[in-house]
């Protein structure tokens, strides 16, 4: 399975856990994103695709404003509609993230 569609992603930080829905499309040859949260919905940038043993895994990153401004970067793997990796905000420690695709 890919990552496009629409996916309901738990980011567990250590303030606590993050709900967001992404969504990842093919456009014109190119893949675009999209993280929506409560607070504001932001592009993500640098999307890789590439196959792994395990699965298809997908990096990018994306700058959030709210509550605070951060630089966050992602690393995933898709294992049919599930996906399971981490992100990282700078220095801060690593976040474990999962997810399911929306149906």
């Amino acid at each position: 399975m890919s990552i496009f569609g629409d996916w309901d992603v738990s980011i567990k930080t250590p303030v606590g856990s993050l709900y967001i829905v992404y969504s990842f499309k093919e456009r014109d040859g190119r893949i675009t994103g999209s993280a929506a949260g409560k607070s504001e919905t932001v592009p993500l940038t640098d999307i890789v695709l590439t196959d792994d043993t395990d699965g298809q895994r997908v990096s990018w990153r994306q700058t959030v404003t709210k509550p605070m401004r951060l630089k966050l970067e992602f690393d995933v793997v898709v294992d049919g509609d599930r996906l399971g990796g981490h992100s990282r905000a700078g220095r801060l420690p690593r976040s474990a993230v999962s997810g399911v695709r929306r149906a």
